[in-house]
């Protein structure tokens, strides 16, 4: 909005209206006298941009972002804590329980011990929010001696820790409620409780699935890829809990009388093979990970327009899939007849409801 208030405008236009007949060169007087009010006035202008991009929700970041959300109810999803599984064995490898609440470390972090799955088996929770949790396996350490135990291992994550909600999908949160406000359980509403839920990327409702009175909520967690099992049971927990007298009592947020399902979004896998021409900058291993990138990113952007309000084309492209392996550095070309997504040379079809994944990518030379 004001691009063109720098310092140098401005004071050519102050110097335009000194008199001609006036010493205007840089190091006389009245430029001397001028250009330290221009420079606070281009300051001041460009402040005023910034407000003006912070006042709205397209161009806004930060907390002036999530203030602006807050006006229409729509509150930030803080850091969410990792949920492992924790396996604990005797000086003779058999399995044993462990104490709940004891603490123990592993990769610089500390875990507690929350609930027992099975024998020697236990669902540990990270103390340190974030996705950080999500990352450390193998042995655990007791922070406080516990009498029988010989090993313990860090192994599943049973529900993704999620670092404090990024800008963009907190404003993908907030379009979705004012552009398809929710009311009264329509399929927005619904979407939108699936999103409050921490580890939840997206979601897509299919009303009446088995029959009047039924929903089911299909979920992606935060990369795009079928949600975990912890994160599903999260949702139908807060939507529609089965406790009580059972499902559809409005023990949740859903209206009284609806059964909500959640379920995983179904991955259909996208298989690629091809013989590929290197212009010789990279190795045939470079190139197969940088495209397997590039493929892993291409399937989310499908799966975020997809799982999308307006519901965006969901099928993945087979003249894209080559356009992909065209723009991966260290490839010149490939051979048309030997390039087969899933097996054909046809486009991919994914269900609404289901996402694409990367699967199998086979390339040779």
């Amino acid at each position: 909005m004001y691009e063109d208030r720098t310092f140098e405008n401005i004071l050519q236009e102050m110097l335009s209206t000194v008199p001609s007949n006036i010493d205007k060169r840089e190091g006389s007087i009245i430029y001397n006298a001028l250009a330290p009010a221009a420079k606070k006035l281009s300051e001041a202008y460009a402040e005023m941009g910034r407000n003006n991009r912070l006042s709205h929700a397209q161009t806004s970041s930060g907390e002036e972002l999530r203030r602006r959300g807050a006006d229409f109810g729509v509150d930030p999803q803080p850091a969410s804590k990792a949920i492992r599984k924790g396996i604990f064995y005797n000086a003779q490898g058999a399995l044993i329980d462990v104490p709940l609440e004891g603490r123990y470390s592993a990769g610089g972090l500390n875990f507690k011990v929350i609930e027992k799955i099975a024998t020697g088996e236990f669902k540990l929770e990270c103390e340190t929010a974030g996705a950080a949790g999500n990352v450390p396996t193998g042995t655990l350490l007791p922070m406080d001696y516990l009498n029988g135990l010989a090993s313990a291992q860090l192994t599943d994550v049973l529900v993704p820790g999620e670092d404090d909600e990024s800008d963009e999908a907190y404003r993908a949160r907030f379009f979705a409620q004012v552009r398809t406000p929710p009311t009264s359980g329509n399929r927005a509403a619904y979407r939108k409780w699936a999103l409050e839920v921490a580890g939840v990327g997206d979601a897509y409702v299919q009303p009446h699935w088995n029959g009047p009175n039924t929903v089911k909520v299909y979920i992606l967690g935060t990369d795009r890829l079928p949600a975990a099992a912890g994160i599903v049971q999260a949702v139908k927990d807060y939507i529609d809990p089965n406790i009580g007298l059972g499902e559809g009592m409005g023990e949740g947020v859903a209206p009284a009388g609806a059964v909500t399902t959640a379920e995983a979004a179904p991955a259909v896998s996208v298989n690629v093979t091809a013989t590929v021409v290197l212009n010789g900058t990279r190795t045939l291993a470079q190139v197969t990970a940088d495209f397997e990138a590039s493929l892993t990113a291409h399937l989310a952007e499908i799966a975020k327009n997809a799982f999308s309000v307006t519901g965006g084309d969901r099928s993945v492209k087979y003249a894209r899939i080559g356009t992909l392996l065209l723009d991966t550095p260290g490839v010149s070309d490939y051979n048309a007849a030997s390039l087969l997504v899933n097996g054909g040379t046809a486009n991919v079809t994914v269900s609404p409801g289901s996402v694409a994944v990367k699967g199998t990518v086979t390339l040779s030379e």
